[in-house]
């Protein structure tokens, strides 16, 4: 365990997880922004605890994970869904209790961190080479990166409130980055560089787009 070998896979793990929770923490940031600062604490204390526990089963069984078909597919569709009501999330804010909103947002963390994870599931997995001991440290290492970046979104959310958009963009491109790397979908835009990145940005667009027109929608009618 104290070997040379071992720290530098753990500092491989550690540093793969710091690089792909970026969009990690956008998601932990906007599903938190309306909850009290005690019920935030909660949310990201919980989401995180939750999401770490099936993110280290799900890479001790990545191998079975890859033989699901459409996994990538379907992951980047609920991905879309997410980005997409996350920009609604507050539309209905007087009509949900606290403990709702905070149940709510928990289910939202974890849902999209298991959708988000797969490209940390894998890159890890193979950086561990199996060793469950070392996927466990480099996850719980990287928790206090998580939470403290989610922390600082939060108050630049709170102090510029378009950066809910830019947030939900960034989990649109996410969610696109996983459809197009779908087995079934990469082999149709092989060469075609330029088809899949319009393709990425209309998604990314349509998103924030339609987001957009059921705000505003939603405020004539309140």
């Amino acid at each position: 365990m104290f070997d040379p070998e071992f720290f530098s896979a753990l500092l491989l793990i550690i540093t793969i997880n710091i690089v792909l929770s970026g969009d990690n923490a956008v998601v932990i940031a906007i599903a938190c922004r309306k909850l009290t600062p005690a019920h935030r604490k909660k949310a990201i204390f919980w989401a995180t605890g939750l999401a770490i526990i099936v993110r280290i089963i799900a890479t001790a069984l990545a191998v079975y994970l890859l033989q699901i078909p459409y996994l990538y597919l379907v992951g980047g569709l609920i991905l879309i869904w997410i980005s997409y009501k996350l920009l609604l999330e507050d539309e209905n804010e007087g009509e949900i209790h606290a403990s709702d909103n905070l149940v709510q947002a928990v289910r939202t963390i974890v849902i999209a961190d298991i959708m988000m994870g797969l490209d940390n599931v894998l890159a890890i997995a193979g950086a561990a080479g199996g060793d469950l001991m070392l996927i466990i440290l480099g996850l719980l290492i990287s928790i206090p990166i998580m939470v403290f970046g989610s922390q600082l979104i939060l108050k630049a959310m709170e102090r510029f409130p378009w950066l809910v958009y830019l947030g939900s963009g960034v989990l649109a491109w996410a969610a696109a980055k996983m459809i197009f790397e779908e087995k079934a979908i990469a082999p149709w835009m092989a060469g075609r560089d330029y088809v899949e990145a319009v393709a990425k940005i209309a998604i990314v667009a349509a998103v924030l787009l339609l987001g957009y027109l059921q705000r505003k929608r939603n405020a004539k009618l309140a």
